[in-house]
């Protein structure tokens, strides 16, 4: 077994992305995401990689359509208003079919907002931040170890599908640190080469042109279908959650990232108070695990979804079950970090029968 290193989120992310193979990084720096650009800054040289700091995050995610088009992998980090300025880049990136990773690391919004840690970005990342029929592989995980395994995954996701995959985490992830195991060097050249369509040449019979347009609308349809096809095969294998004391579950808690290691310290404290309650924390955000909760939902006498925002991944809590009367809904927002103790009031309450909570 390899050894373990106490590292901060954000420095771990990169460490594994360059361990994935990544050679290539381009980024602007914005808090609580920075540690991660400087990070990258000082270690892609060491790697013979290249590490490139833009004009702003528009330019970034431009430089990253045009490294992914060569089949490299290459990746950026931000912070949420950094990732909206990107969101026309990413839709090209979609459109295109181009493998790449994004990391965000989500603050407090809109807006500005502040530094602090949030999950107010669920609904750019899910359900598609910038124009047209696409989608990004949405990974949300809970541990700084778990960031590191999904940035390791991301890339292999990414090239699997060639589609732009997420990596949805918080400034506490970010910012905090813990042991971790970091995954074997993968060398550039053991990676896949992308042969069969990555950019090749300018002109001449042996050209090979990327594109991410089409303006014969029968065409541009065509591509579409095909594009959701693709998502399809996505939804059908890529699914990814886990569950906490379910088996003898009467109640259940969902919530991830962050929010999701907080309330296996809840439902510990609850069980203590004889109250049986589990977890159901979604990993994969897209494809989100709709199946799954339904099932895990069965028998539940109450759903209590806790988020740290004004409520959006209850929306797709809702599609899933299909039975709003058992839903309930909890959140804080501005980076306001709900505590323990604050759920386990509001779980007391709605167990009791509150529904104003």
């Amino acid at each position: 077994m390899a050894e373990k290193v106490m590292v901060k989120g954000n420095e771990a992310m990169g460490e594994a992305a360059v361990r994935s193979g990544c050679r290539l990084y381009f980024g602007y720096p914005i808090t609580p995401q920075s540690e991660f650009t400087e990070y990258m800054a000082r270690r892609l040289p060491e790697v013979n990689g290249t590490f490139l700091q833009s004009e702003s995050e528009v330019s970034a995610v431009n430089m990253i359509y045009g490294a992914a088009a060569t089949g490299t992998r290459v990746m950026t980090s931000t912070s949420s208003p950094g990732f909206s300025l990107m969101q026309e880049g990413v839709s090209y990136i979609a459109g295109a079919e181009l493998p790449c990773v994004f990391v965000n690391v989500v603050r407090g919004g809109p807006g500005l907002g502040d530094i602090q840690p949030a999950q107010s970005d669920y609904f750019q990342a899910t359900k598609g931040g910038g124009h047209g029929d696409y989608h990004m592989i949405v990974l949300a995980p809970g541990t700084i170890q778990e960031s590191v395994d999904l940035i390791k995954k991301g890339f292999d996701l990414a090239d699997k599908y060639r589609n732009p995959v997420m990596i949805l985490t918080d400034g506490m992830l970010g910012q905090m640190m813990e042991p971790v195991e970091f995954p074997e060097f993968v060398e550039p050249d053991d990676l896949p080469t992308h042969s069969d369509w990555a950019l090749k040449n300018a002109e001449g019979e042996n050209a090979r042109i990327v594109r991410a347009f089409n303006i014969d609308p029968v065409e541009l349809e065509e591509l579409n279908i095909a594009y959701q096809k693709k998502y399809r095969k996505i939804t059908e294998n890529e699914i990814i959650y886990k569950e906490y004391f379910m088996d003898d579950a009467e109640y259940m808690f969902v919530g991830y990232g962050t929010m999701g290691r907080i309330l296996i310290s809840v439902i510990k404290e609850a069980r203590e108070q004889g109250i049986k309650i589990g977890l159901f924390r979604p990993i994969s955000l897209w494809p989100f695990p709709y199946k799954e909760l339904k099932k895990a939902s069965e028998g539940k006498k109450a759903i209590i979804d806790i988020e740290m925002s004004e409520g959006q991944m209850i929306e797709d809590v809702k599609l899933a079950i299909e039975d709003s009367s058992r839903i309930h809904f909890y959140g804080r927002s501005g980076g306001i970090i709900p505590e323990p103790n604050e759920i386990l009031d509001v779980m007391n309450k709605i167990i009791g029968g509150d529904n104003n909570v």
